[in-house]
């Protein structure tokens, strides 16, 4: 539901068949006249035909709806921060089905959605405890190095470090902000697993998150399994920038499509939670808040 429907009462408002009737040009164009048109308003004319579609409609409603204040900026002014998270962590070359990943590399990338640039990064590595020794698979994999884990802290410290980070911020105070990572298993698997092998309790500005996966399957009409991060960033005309597996690189990558989707007129809430130690989806219908406060780690002792 587009935001200015509180503005202008309902959809009665002869704006919205003037929007609608552009919605249905836009749908008979071609790939070459999307581009073209895009071209023409200085948009940005990279991307596959169905993100083309996107960012002419979300254009076209915007100009139609510039004199409602609920229009807003170029960018989603709920948040003020999201705050995308890689992990990466120990892994084999096959995985049985009982491992127990430890993350290895803690990154963060802030996302100012008023800017919409990047602001500040974060990044860690930590020192495994239960496999402190990598897989050759793992070493290779995320171009992580022995010695690099073993002159770092364990997970607690360095995730104290990380509350800190975002406390100098003043997220959940001051500003409001989400957490954002690309699927389910950085919060679900890896953290959950992380906060128990280390005997600390699951924060709480963690447990709702936005996955961007799905927020980008649901805003451009694809199916899920083309919402790998290689596949977002082809179909929106971008290519990977730096190494793929290193957690930060990919936090920044993610980080960009989020900035693309975001100026394509893509609200990014959040859409998924952490319930009984699994992942569940957060309704489209549950009260719009950003994330509490960051808490240094309690213990489960």
């Amino acid at each position: 539901i587009p935001p200015s429907k509180a503005a202008h009462g309902d959809f009665s408002d002869p704006v919205y068949k003037e929007i609608a009737l552009a919605n249905g040009v836009i749908n008979r164009m071609t790939r070459d006249e999307l581009r073209a048109k895009c071209t023409e308003l200085n948009l940005d004319t990279r991307g596959v035909k169905d993100v083309l579609k996107k960012r002419l409609k979300n254009y076209y409603k915007k100009q139609k709806l510039k004199q409602s204040a609920a229009a807003g900026g170029p960018g989603d002014s709920y948040y003020d921060y999201i705050c995308v998270v890689d992990f990466e962590a120990t892994c084999e070359e096959s995985n049985p089905s009982d491992f127990l990943h430890e993350i290895i590399e803690f990154p963060m990338v802030l996302i100012d959605t008023h800017t919409l640039e990047i602001v500040d990064c974060f990044q860690e590595y930590v020192k495994p405890e239960l496999n402190p020794q990598l897989s050759d698979f793992c070493i290779e994999l995320t171009g992580i190095a022995q010695e690099m884990v073993d002159e770092a802290d364990i997970f607690p410290r360095v995730f104290r470090r990380v509350v800190a980070w975002l406390q100098e911020k003043e997220l959940g105070t001051k500003y409001k902000y989400a957490l954002l990572t690309d699927g389910s298993w950085d919060m679900s698997k890896f953290l959950y697993t992380q906060c128990r092998l280390s005997r600390i309790r699951y924060p709480q500005f963690a447990r709702k998150w936005i996955n961007i996966r799905k927020s980008y399957a649901n805003y451009y009409k694809v199916a899920r399994n083309k919402t790998k991060l290689s596949c977002m960033l082809e179909n929106l005309g971008m290519k990977y920038e730096g190494r793929p597996h290193c957690g930060l690189d990919d936090s920044r990558n993610i980080a960009r499509i989020a900035i693309h989707m975001l100026k394509d007129g893509c609200q990014l809430r959040v859409n998924e939670c952490l319930y009984g130690g699994e992942p569940q989806s957060v309704p489209i219908s549950a009260p719009l808040e950003g994330a509490p406060p960051p808490q240094r780690p309690k213990s489960r002792d």
